[in-house]
């Protein structure tokens, strides 16, 4: 395993004091690994997990030929071009109960959708489109010139799913209609990556927890509670520890009991560059950590590494030194070091955690869709950084997609966020933008 020196060596123009949204992008997706502990689960706990293994057809879907509509099925080889067709009803094909007939030339069967299709027939007219005749017991149909060619409205066996073959694919997000097509195999259980744990604190003195009485110079944490939606959103097990208060003492245990529990920690606030606080410090005596100045807006203070379990157990046994270098083999728990402003830890767990976070759950990767919209305002944007501002995006009359701001884009303002359903990604080397513009939006998509 890497340290981050290590890590740094392989990214070209590497600088903490100036990174890139792509420069992160690419250093946390060589910090993660995935987890690699599989639980089978039956279908209804899999729902919003990883698959851990390929899932193999054990049969063709659909196993036989059938109707793709209720209708008349008949041998497509009597059609004639300019002529109109009539055929003889000699029976009934029902889902579930194939006719076991003989159908000859001049004959057709009444047919419902998804009935296996009767041997020798390969074309079906739907039931609307026929003119029906009753004569005694004798029902004919006849079918208009033209109406059809040689195969219509017969779904082939194995056309959706051959037998044998990946129906799923190992690292994909099961998702309803994916366990729709796993019941539809008729698998009652399927392998799964263990969920990620991932534990989080906010820290500061200034914090409130919710319940506390309001105090001059404090704010209420809703950090806590953002965090944990976006965590649950992505399926992660989350291990909630409050707020730590600015001492040494506490943010140790904290530090210790989070990367003893969990795969990963994220934590808020404590992480400027610059600032003289405990949180930081801890950071650096706990594990190996780094700390960025990121050319991004807002967010732009991230702290990221790995705390040790090596170099915790040496810390509690007042050996601290040198240990890290001797928990090569022990990955520890990942570590994000969020900034504390609302906006900026939301924005920065959209555009870094969240994909680092899929890719130590196993998952493939599948970032937020970036969809173009037209500004319908002035954007100021300097080249130089990547801004993610707060944006509403909407249909125009003429379908056409249009974005405006939902206001005040400081990193505090929590109200702009709760108001927007993406983010508008302005992009490193992109100033200002006109209304009209064509710009990209990162839809939320569940994530928030």
């Amino acid at each position: 395993m890497n340290t981050l020196a290590q890590i740094a060596a392989q990214l070209q123009g590497y600088d903490p004091q100036a990174m890139t949204a792509g420069g992160v992008q690419d250093f946390l997706a060589r910090l993660v690994t995935p987890v690699r502990e599989v639980l089978e689960l039956p279908l209804f706990e899999a729902l919003g997990r990883v698959l851990a293994a390929d899932v193999v057809s054990p049969f063709d879907v659909p196993p036989h030929d059938n109707s793709a509509m209720d209708g008349f099925a008949f041998d497509g080889a009597q059609l004639a071009p300019g002529a109109a067709l009539d055929l003889q009803v000699v029976g009934t094909a029902l889902a579930g109960k194939a006719w076991q007939g003989r159908v000859l030339p001049g004959q057709c069967v009444k047919i419902m959708t998804g009935a296996v299709m009767p041997a020798g027939l390969d074309t079906v007219v739907p039931q609307e489109f026929v003119q029906l005749h009753q004569t005694g017991e004798r029902e004919t149909i006849t079918i208009p010139a033209d109406l059809l060619r040689l195969g219509d409205n017969r779904r082939l066996r194995g056309e959706d799913l051959m037998q044998g073959k990946a129906a799923l694919q190992k690292g994909e997000l099961l998702t309803p209609a994916r366990l729709g097509l796993a019941a539809s195999l008729g698998l009652e259980t399927l392998k799964t990556w263990r969920p990620l744990r991932v534990a989080y604190f906010s820290t500061g003195d200034e914090i409130l927890s919710l319940g506390e009485a309001p105090r001059e110079g404090a704010v209420y944490d809703s950090n806590r509670y953002t965090v944990f939606g976006m965590l649950s959103r992505l399926g992660c097990q989350v291990i909630d520890m409050g707020v730590v208060r600015d001492e040494p003492a506490l943010l140790e245990a904290a530090f210790t009991n989070a990367a003893r529990q969990a795969d990963a920690i994220i934590t808020s606030g404590g992480v400027s560059v610059g600032e003289a606080d405990y949180t930081k410090a801890m950071m650096k005596k706990l594990g190996d950590v780094a700390f960025w100045r990121i050319a991004m807006r807002p967010g732009r203070p991230m702290a990221v590494g790995r705390i040790s379990s090596i170099k915790l157990a040496a810390c509690a046994s007042d050996t601290c030194a040198d240990s890290y270098e001797n928990s090569s083999n022990q990955p520890g728990a990942v570590l994000f070091g969020l900034p504390g402003n609302p906006v900026a830890v939301m924005v920065t767990f959209l555009a870094f955690v969240r994909p680092a976070l899929l890719q130590m759950m196993g998952a493939r990767p599948e970032p937020l869709p970036l969809l173009k919209a037209r500004s319908l305002e002035v954007i100021r944007k300097k080249p130089g950084r990547t801004e993610y501002q707060r944006g509403r995006v909407a249909a125009a009359p003429d379908g056409s997609l249009q974005v405006r701001t939902t206001g005040s884009q400081g990193s505090g303002v929590l109200r702009s966020m709760a108001e927007a359903n993406g983010l508008i990604v302005l992009h490193h080397g992109q100033g200002n933008v006109a209304v009209g513009d064509e710009v990209d939006v990162m839809m939320f998509d569940g994530t928030m």
